[in-house]
């Protein structure tokens, strides 16, 4: 809602604007009334609707006597086309027409402006006014003010005498947000939980029963079983623009993020929420537990799991759908692809993981700031600490990780990364609708842990010289093919060697014989020499389901990259355990030889 209003006051020369202006705030008739009067700022504790109003008058020069019929002529042919005549595409200013010095026409004028007021949709009302009788002086600002505030044109079309377009797609919106049964209908409670958030207090129970008695009275299949439905809903707003009550209506829509233009404003779709570089953004308990909240309200056959229909109940309340058919490549499906709540929530972490602003968005648009108990969804998600400090301290307390995929074509990173989804090698069909990123959970240290895995294209990396912005690289290398392996060589040597990512060389294809390799470090003893982990092995082949051990590897390195190379000598580690011991215990002995010589000399 707009935080002031301004009320220019335009007309013909000695139609009584000035008066008017002076006639408010002095509450009596002027004698002596200026060509113009200055601005009036009137303050928001005195206003109805508690927001401050400026009222401007406005004069023009060499000034002519018009009839009452020429004036409301040049309301058509002058005065609108100057307010609104280079607004045809956007939204047009609100326009109030008046009648004042009505105390010199007894009859009123009203049956002449009733034509122009159908003709122009942003017309809101006409008022009737004598600034010498101080008769709707009152009356006149506030609707002028109520104009600007709660507009009716976006809402209703007179002519038609039927709600717009836009406004019927928003209040659908908002009713199936409140629908929480998905029954097509509100229950008495329902509807006592929209009122109690829109108007901050329910409806009392007969109250209740005259709102479903008029509906039903009115509206075939307006109420049901006893429920209000959609019909009944829409037309009960309908009923209150036609009563003048429209503040009624945009107050539900204001509520649910909707702004003048009867769009959900970026007010309510993204609220500020900076994450500083080298931080990440994740779901929070608040998070988990609204998303779960939506995904039980939209699962109705309770088997654990959304069935594509389902899953389109849910993206109703979207402009468009917000995940496209990379969704069974990217998470755990089930028979029929259907999504279970491990998956969906794995879903949501990857969105806000990638594209903060975009899950803030999706939360908006499942009504959030008005289901949930806080008023912005920037409370579901929490910023982490810079991956510098959990460098320092040796341990990070992120619950999602992300780690790259690094290999020459043919290796094998998209078979990988659909393993890591439990999909082993045939079982993995061909799709037109590849992901580049997989996700699943890992258990490190008895801690449950979100993995990320972002398949690299191989013509990629070889132009960055900086270390990246992940957790830890997987270098996969076909060890059937050793120019797959100097591929990866080069990657590390180029974008991870003088970085802290933990990197971890896998030799994919696993269960093929291996080739031919040239003269050089074999991949156990180039990783020895750069201190890193021994290459592990794996293989996806058969119908299997794929060890998760290596996925394990990778998010452990990935929680405890100081661990990496601590690791990687532990017999050089316990030699030196055995000679320190051994070391020790040879002073001992030598240091009581000697005291007992002192001993026998004394």
């Amino acid at each position: 809602m707009k935080r002031d209003v301004r009320i220019l006051l335009l007309g013909e020369a000695q139609v009584g604007k000035t008066s008017l202006i002076l006639s408010l705030v002095g509450e009596e008739f002027p004698e002596e009334v200026p060509p113009r009067a200055e601005e009036i700022t009137i303050p928001a504790d005195v206003t109805p609707e508690k927001v401050p109003t400026h009222i401007v008058d406005y004069s023009e020069a060499e000034q002519t006597d018009e009839e009452l019929q020429d004036e409301i002529r040049k309301i058509r042919t002058k005065w609108i086309p100057m307010v609104n005549g280079r607004t045809e595409r956007g939204p047009r200013i609100p326009i109030i027409l008046v009648g004042n010095k009505s105390d010199l026409w007894p009859g009123g004028s009203m049956e002449a402006v009733l034509p122009i007021m159908s003709q122009f949709p942003e017309i809101e009302t006409c008022v009737e006014c004598s600034a010498k009788n101080l008769r709707n002086i009152s009356e006149l600002f506030y609707y002028a003010q109520k104009a600007v505030l709660h507009p009716t044109a976006p809402l209703y079309d007179p002519e038609a005498k039927e709600l717009r377009p836009a406004c019927v797609q928003a209040l659908t919106r908002i009713f199936r947000l409140s629908d929480q049964d998905l029954d097509q209908a509100l229950s008495d409670e329902e509807l006592n939980a929209f009122q109690k958030s829109c108007f901050g207090h329910p409806l009392a129970p007969q109250a209740l029963e005259d709102v479903k008695m008029v509906v039903s009275k009115n509206v075939a299949g307006g109420v049901r079983d006893d429920r209000l439905t959609l019909d009944g809903f829409l037309f009960l707003n309908t009923i209150f623009i036609q009563r003048g009550r429209h503040e009624t209506t945009w107050a539900i829509l204001r509520r649910f993020g909707y702004g003048d233009s009867l769009e959900l404003t970026d007010d309510y779709l993204y609220p500020s929420l900076p994450v500083p570089p080298g931080c990440t953004a994740e779901l929070n308990h608040f998070g988990y537990q609204f998303l779960q909240r939506v995904f039980e309200k939209h699962d109705q056959d309770h088997d654990g799991a959304l069935s594509p229909l389902e899953l389109q109940s849910l993206f109703r309340v979207f402009p468009v759908a917000p995940w496209g058919p990379e969704l069974p490549r990217t998470v755990c499906t089930v028979a029929g692809d259907r999504l279970p709540l491990h998956s969906f929530l794995c879903q949501w972490t990857l969105v806000t993981y990638l594209d903060v602003r975009r899950c803030l968005g999706h939360l908006g648009y499942l009504g959030y700031p008005v289901l949930s108990e806080h008023n912005s969804q920037a409370h579901a998600i929490t910023v982490t600490r810079e991956r510098r400090l959990d460098q320092e301290k040796g341990q990070t307390q992120r619950r999602v990780l992300l780690g790259e995929v690094v290999g020459a074509r043919g290796v094998g990173k998209s078979a990988f990364l659909q393993a890591f989804l439990g999909r082993s090698l045939g079982l993995q069909e061909p799709t037109t609708a590849p992901s580049v990123y997989a996700i699943n959970t890992v258990h490190v240290s008895g801690q449950e842990k979100y993995l990320i895995l972002r398949e690299v294209d191989a013509d990629g990396p070889l132009d960055v010289t900086s270390d990246t912005a992940c957790d830890v690289a997987c270098l996969l290398f076909d060890s059937s093919n050793p120019a797959s392996f100097a591929f990866c060589t080069r990657v590390y040597k180029q974008r991870y060697l003088d970085g802290q990512t933990p990197c971890l060389f896998v030799s994919s294809k696993a269960d093929l014989p291996p080739g031919v390799w040239p003269p050089g470090p074999s991949p156990a003893e180039f990783c020895r020499r750069h201190l890193l982990p021994a290459p592990a092995r794996f293989s996806c082949a058969g119908s299997a389901a794929p060890s998760t051990a290596i996925f394990s590897q990778l998010a452990t390195m990935a929680t405890f990259p100081h661990l990496v190379h601590a690791e990687l000598h532990t017999t050089s580690f316990w030699l030196r355990v055995t000679l320190g011991v051994a070391g020790a215990a040879l002073a001992v002995v030598l240091s009581f030889s000697l005291y007992r010589a002192l001993v026998r000399s004394r």
